[in-house]
């Protein structure tokens, strides 16, 4: 992936990608202007995301607002 699907399509930019674990779609993080992941959370329910950097591990969940 390039990086994140919705600011691709839309000419936006973004800060830092994560991963959605529910469908593997790729959104920009809470810093990017979008907030794409967040909004993917609202519209699909997908609560765990997780970190698309490089070397980065960590996962966060929407619902429980917390690093799983």
């Amino acid at each position: 992936m390039e990086g994140c699907e919705d600011c691709l399509a839309a000419g936006g930019r973004w800060v830092h990608l994560r991963l959605c674990l529910g469908c593997g779609k790729v959104a920009c993080c809470d810093s990017s202007p979008a907030k794409h992941a967040s909004k993917h959370f609202v519209d699909e329910g997908h609560p765990v995301i997780r970190s698309f950097e490089p070397g980065e591990t960590w996962r966060w969940c929407f619902e429980d607002n917390t690093i799983v």
